[in-house]
């Protein structure tokens, strides 16, 4: 039996939608800004396809998610197919000047582990740590801007 815990983040980026769209959906960049991400791996031959590992500490766990739904320069909308039992969304808003990135991600936590730790402590955490991760993704479009 696993609980579900669900976050919603967001970051304003001050850079152009197509910038910011184009180095999010290059999956395989993500280790750059998001802290717990090991590698993405995208199988050539199946591009709806993305093989994660996440390590924190002593902690790993690996998963294989699914696009679900693609709308350039709006979302992105995934789930897990193996591993990890996650889903959730990136979604893009154009303000012309800047653009909005909001991370929406529920994810299960198995009741043995939930039973150990808090699920708020746990979640606190989580959520601390995706918006940490949209905060460097933002330095890193800025970054990417300037050069």
């Amino acid at each position: 039996m696993s609980d579900w815990l669900e976050h919603t983040v967001q970051v304003e980026v001050e850079a152009p939608i197509d910038l910011v769209w184009s180095l999010w959906s290059d999956l395989e960049q993500m280790p750059r800004w998001m802290k717990w991400i090991d590698s993405v791996k995208i199988p050539p031959d199946n591009p709806d396809i993305s093989l994660w590992k996440l390590k924190t500490g002593s902690l790993e766990f690996n998963w294989q998610s699914r696009i679900l739904k693609v709308i350039p320069n709006q979302i992105i909308q995934w789930e897990s197919i193996d591993g990890l039992p996650n889903q959730g969304a990136i979604r893009f808003y154009d303000r012309h000047n800047s653009s909005i990135v909001k991370m929406s991600i529920s994810y299960a936590i198995p009741g043995m582990i939930g039973k150990i730790m808090d699920n708020l402590f746990l979640g606190r955490i989580v959520e601390s740590t995706i918006q940490a991760d949209l905060e460097r993704f933002k330095e890193y479009a800025l970054n990417v801007k300037a050069n």
